[in-house]
């Protein structure tokens, strides 16, 4: 690959599932300038594909100049365009004769044995990926419950289809989903599945898997504390020893639908370059992601990104559009700090701090564990007690569910004394004005 450091880099190069100091690079970016990419569905395409290693399709690892463990990443989310014209998504069946220890991992064709087996496609439905050595179904997943989805021509709204619509796009599948040119997924619709058919839902696209390279080698749809938990102890490559292991993964799989347009990321550097990945655009979801799997679409993605140096970081932190905040967690307007003035003057307060909203992720086995991940890495931030912590994330802020059974957003309005400290107070600045 080349070094040369490029103001503007596209980027057309995936994995086959994993993120890691392994991975060839994309190319190299300068601090302060543009990424785009054009990524593939991730979850189900990958999913149903036997070659994957995990369960999305991200891009390759981008270097940002600059970059080097300690720093902190910062990604200024300027656009997200949904190219995908369907998708299919439901919740999932596994095919436990498929895979070892994860659906999502270790594929092995449940006829003649072969590991990561190389596919076809027959046909359309539940059997058309097939293992290209014996020509057995060769993939992990089926749907439990699903549902196929057509988009409007802005992408503004989906209307679930039924079994007539679900075939037409079954055969066009690869156009459907507008799969780039250097893809290696099966596409989800070729499924075809037709449930809930006549359902009119409101789109609004985000990034699902967005960070840096963890540490160590993990399959992209794990790194993070509640689908990592299935590589402690797990008997193939990617296992590991015990949670301890875990701690060297970024969170980049959070699928927050706030990672949106707008909105800016600040992500820890653990390996030299930040090694920025893209991937999973989702055209909607609810909160918590409660089927665990929602609509996954072919995208493009334009971000602005830079270094702070010397700004060490336990997970991410996301700096959301203003109006994705909690009600009690924006920032001040000039009305509510006249009106606080004059109560602390009241009653002898003698300093009314400045305050900005910041929100923490948080990871673990379950929503409570990521909770006191996110209250670790808060009170690590900014020099706060978990006591501290837990008061003002009530006071001014509060606790989202980005996914079950544990991605958790935790915000609060954070004293800009604290912020100044810990050099994040002028991204919060330029991101709330």
């Amino acid at each position: 690959m080349s070094q040369q450091i490029q103001e503007e880099l596209e980027v057309d190069a995936f994995t086959l599932g994993l993120v890691g100091p392994e991975q060839e690079w994309a190319g190299t970016v300068a601090d302060g300038g543009t990424v785009r990419t054009h990524t593939p569905p991730a979850c189900w395409g990958p999913m149903i594909t036997p070659e994957f290693r995990g369960g999305h399709e991200v891009t390759r690892p981008i270097r940002v100049e600059n970059a080097e463990p300690g720093d902190a990443l910062v990604v200024h989310i300027e656009d997200v365009e949904v190219t995908s014209a369907a998708t299919s998504t439901g919740s999932m069946a596994e095919r436990a004769d498929a895979f070892g220890d994860d659906p999502f991992v270790d594929h092995v064709c449940p006829e003649c044995g072969t590991e990561w087996p190389e596919s076809v496609v027959e046909g359309t439905g539940e059997d058309a990926v097939r293992c290209a050595e014996c020509g057995a179904n060769a993939s992990s997943f089926g749907f439990e419950y699903g549902y196929t989805v057509a988009f409007d021509d802005d992408r503004s709204v989906g209307v679930t289809v039924g079994e007539e619509g679900a075939g037409m796009l079954a055969d066009d599948a690869d156009a459907a989903m507008a799969l780039p040119e250097h893809s290696r997924q099966h596409p989800i619709l070729l499924y075809g599945p037709d449930e809930m058919p006549g359902t009119l839902g409101r789109l609004r696209p985000f990034i699902g898997n967005i960070g840096t390279t963890p540490a160590r080698e993990f399959p992209d749809s794990h790194n993070a504390g509640d689908f990592g938990q299935f590589l402690i102890g797990a008997d193939h490559d990617w296992g590991l020893p015990d949670e301890a292991a875990l701690e060297a993964r970024t969170d980049g799989h959070m699928d927050s639908n706030e990672v949106r347009p707008g909105a800016t990321l600040v992500c820890p550097v653990r390996v030299e370059g930040a090694g920025l990945y893209v991937g999973d655009l989702h055209a909607n979801q609810g909160d918590g992601e409660l089927s665990l799997h929602t609509t996954d679409v072919s995208g493009r993605t334009e971000l602005r990104v830079e270094v702070i140096k010397d700004c060490e970081l336990g997970g991410p932190l996301l700096l959301p559009n203003e109006s994705d905040l909690p009600h009690i967690a924006k920032p001040y307007t000039d009305a509510e700090r006249a009106a606080g003035g004059e109560v602390a003057e009241r009653y002898g307060v003698d300093d009314l701090h400045d305050a900005a909203p910041i929100q923490v992720i948080g990871s673990g086995a379950t929503v409570n564990e990521a909770t006191e991940t996110a209250f670790e890495r808060a009170g690590t931030l900014l020099d706060m007690t978990e006591g501290e912590v837990r008061s003002r994330c009530t006071f001014t802020g509060g606790v989202e569910i980005a996914r079950l059974p544990g991605v958790v957003q935790l915000s609060m309005l954070a004293p800009l004394d604290r912020l100044e400290a810990a050099g994040l107070a002028d991204v919060v600045r330029e991101q709330y004005a």
